[in-house]
C-alpha cells in the first residue's frame, strides 16, 4: 500500500478540509513561506503548486523548512503506523521516541535492532525521509518547545532536559526549527498556558494530544481496576503511577479531557521528560487511529453495533513491558483482587521506595535485574503465593528477561517475543496474548480463554468457547486487540468504571470484584 504522504491528491484534500484525522500522518511544506504545517492548520490552504508533503517533521526540517508558529505541527499525535507494525522501521521509531538515540547513540540503536548503522540509516531515510540523528533532533526540538512554553524552567535546565548537550546547540536548534529564539517562544505562549489541577513543587504539566474520538471510561477504568497498590492509584479523577526511567524514578498523573489527556510529571532527572511523555502516550495508546480501527470493526454484523455505541476505544497498555509480563504471570488463574495482592507483596518486598508529595505512591515495581539476583526459592516463598508451577514460571520469566533472551521493550520483534514467551513452561496462549496486547501493543492479539472476554462474547451473542470464538475473531484481524476491549466492556465488571466506584487506591487486602483471567496449562 502506498504511504499516505506519497498520495498527493489525498493529502491535498485533507489540507483543504483541515482534517485533523491526518495530523501526524504527514506534514505540509509550503515552498513560498518556507514553513511546514500539520494538515489541520487553520490558515488559508496554500495553492497545490506551492506544497510538498513529508512523512515526518524531521524530513521537512532536513528539506530546509521550519515549523509553523500557528498550528505547531510538532505537537500533533504521532503516526499510528509505528504502533501497529513490527518491522525494522517501526521498531526503530518506537526506540527513538523512547530516547534510545539520546542515551546510546545511533550505534546503540542499531545494536538493539540487530542491524548495522548503515543499514538502519538506509531503511529510515527510504521510508520516513530522515536518519536516526535527524529524527532524534526533531524530538529534542519538540521537547524543548514543550518546556519553553508550558513551564517556567530556566533555559539552561530546558536545554539539558530536552536532551541537548550544550546551550549553544539548544539555541541554534530552536532558531532553526521554529524561526524564533527561546525567549520569544515563551513570551508568545504567555497567558495561553493553563494549569491542569493542583500544582506541586517540581511537577511539570503537559497536554497529550490524540485523534478523536477517545472513549476514556474503559481505558482508564481498566488501568484503575488492575492497579497495583503502592505503584498505582486513582485519586480525585486522576490515574497515577510510578515510573522507572533511565535517569531515575518518576511519578505520572493522567486524566482524560475533551480534546487532550492532562499529564503531570514529577521526575528525579529532568532529562527523562521526553521518555516519560513517550511512555505515557504508549500506556494510553494515544497515537492510534480510531477511525481506521472502528471503520473496520463496525462492518462486522455482531461487533458493529457495540463499536458504534462506544467509538474510540483504546488499548490499556503499559509503561514497562517487563513489568506487565510479570504481572500477567502473577494473575494466572486467580481473581483480579488476588493478582493485585500478589503484585503488592512483590512490590513491598523488592521494589524501590518512592517519596510521593501528592498521594499514595510508595514504590516502583521491582526491576527484573533486582529480581534476578534473588534466590528463586526465596522469591517464591516471600512474594508469590499459589501453585509451585506458577512460582517456577515466574522465576524462569525473570531469568529470560534479565539475560535478554526475551525482549519486551519498545523495539521488540513481536513474533520473536511470542515464541520466547511460549517456550517457558507455564506460559500458555492466554499469558502470551495478554502480554502481546498490553506489553507489546500488538493490535491483533486475542486472549480467547480470558474469562472476561468469554463473558463479553456471550453478552454480544458470540460463541463463548475459546476455539469457536477464535474462529469468529479471524474476521476482525488485524484489530482483534481492539475487539477485546469491546468484549470486556460488554461483559461489565470493574474495568468499565471511571472514575471507579471503589475507594481510592484500593486497599492492599481488597479482593475486589472477580474479573478472573485463565491461562492455558502446559
Amino acid at each position: 500500500m502506498e504511504p499516505v504522504y506519497e498520495d498527493f491528491d489525498r493529502c491535498y484534500r485533507a489540507v483543504q478540509a483541515k482534517d485533523a484525522r491526518f495530523d501526524g500522518w504527514f506534514v505540509t511544506a509550503v515552498h513560498t513561506t518556507g514553513i511546514y504545517c500539520r494538515p489541520s492548520c487553520p490558515v488559508r490552504p496554500p495553492l497545490a503548486r506551492n506544497v510538498s508533503f513529508f512523512p515526518t517533521a524531521a524530513a521537512a526540517q532536513q528539506g530546509g523548512f521550519r515549523a509553523c508558529k500557528r498550528c505547531r505541527p510538532d505537537a500533533s499525535p504521532g503516526s499510528p503506523e509505528w504502533n501497529v507494525r513490527s518491522d525494522l522501521v517501526a521498531r526503530a521509531m518506537r526506540l527513538i521516541a523512547d530516547g534510545t538515540v539520546d542515551r546510546d547513540g545511533v550505534a546503540g540503536l542499531a545494536t538493539r535492532l540487530g542491524y548495522s548503522t548503515r543499514q538502519l540509516e538506509r531503511h529510515l531515510i527510504a521510508e520516513v525521509g530522515a536518519g536516526p540523528l535527524a529524527l532524534a533532533r526533531a524530538q529534542r526540538a519538540h521537547t524543548a518547545r514543550l518546556l519553553i512554553e508550558t513551564t517556567s524552567m530556566p533555559f539552561t535546565e530546558v536545554a539539558f532536559g530536552a536532551g541537548f548537550s550544550s546551550i549553544r546547540q539548544f539555541n541554534d536548534t530552536v532558531r532553526e526549527v521554529f524561526a524564533s529564539n527561546p525567549t520569544a517562544l515563551r513570551e508568545r505562549a504567555g497567558r495561553s498556558r493553563r494549569s491542569e489541577g493542583p500544582s506541586t513543587t517540581g511537577s511539570l504539566h503537559f497536554r497529550l494530544p490524540f485523534r478523536q474520538p477517545l472513549e476514556p471510561t474503559s481505558l482508564f477504568g481498566h488501568l484503575a481496576a488492575t492497579a497495583v497498590p503502592g505503584c498505582e492509584e486513582h485519586r480525585d479523577g486522576w490515574y497515577r503511577l510510578s515510573l522507572d526511567l533511565p535517569g531515575g524514578g518518576g511519578i505520572a498523573a493522567l486524566a482524560p479531557r475533551d480534546d487532550h489527556v492532562a499529564c503531570r510529571l514529577i521526575l528525579d532527572d529532568v532529562r527523562d521528560i521526553a521518555t516519560a511523555i513517550a511512555r505515557c502516550r504508549r500506556l494510553l495508546d494515544l497515537d492510534s487511529d480510531p477511525e481506521a480501527v472502528d471503520g473496520e470493526l463496525s462492518r462486522d454484523p455482531d461487533l458493529g453495533p457495540w463499536v458504534q455505541k462506544a467509538p474510540g476505544r483504546r488499548l490499556p497498555r503499559t509503561v514497562d513491558g517487563e513489568q506487565m509480563a510479570l504481572r500477567v504471570v502473577l494473575g494466572q488463574q486467580v481473581s483480579l483482587g488476588a493478582a493485585r495482592t500478589h503484585a503488592r507483596r512483590l512490590v513491598e518486598r523488592y521494589g524501590p521506595q518512592v517519596a510521593d508529595p501528592e498521594g499514595g505512591i510508595t514504590h516502583r515495581f521491582p526491576p527484573v535485574q533486582t529480581l534476578a539476583e534473588v534466590d528463586p526459592y526465596e522469591l517464591r516463598r516471600t512474594a508469590i503465593a499459589g501453585p509451585e508451577r506458577r512460582g517456577r514460571c515466574f522465576a524462569d520469566l525473570v531469568a529470560a528477561l534479565a539475560d535478554g533472551h526475551i525482549d519486551l521493550g519498545p523495539g521488540a520483534d513481536w513474533d520473536r517475543a511470542r515464541q520466547g514467551l511460549l517456550s517457558i513452561a507455564g506460559i500458555g496462549s492466554w499469558s502470551a496474548e495478554m502480554i502481546a496486547m498490553r506489553a507489546l501493543g500488538d493490535p491483533d492479539a486475542l486472549p480467547a480463554t480470558d474469562a472476561g472476554v468469554r463473558r463479553g462474547a456471550a453478552a454480544m451473542g458470540l460463541p463463548s468457547t475459546a476455539n469457536a470464538l477464535a474462529g469468529v475473531a479471524r474476521r476482525w484481524s488485524p484489530w482483534r486487540s481492539y475487539a477485546v476491549q469491546h468484549m470486556w466492556a460488554a461483559g461489565g465488571g470493574p474495568s468499565t468504571e471511571w472514575p471507579p466506584a471503589s475507594p481510592r487506591g484500593a486497599g492492599p487486602g481488597d479482593d475486589g470484584p472477580t474479573h478472573s483471567f485463565e491461562s492455558s496449562r502446559k
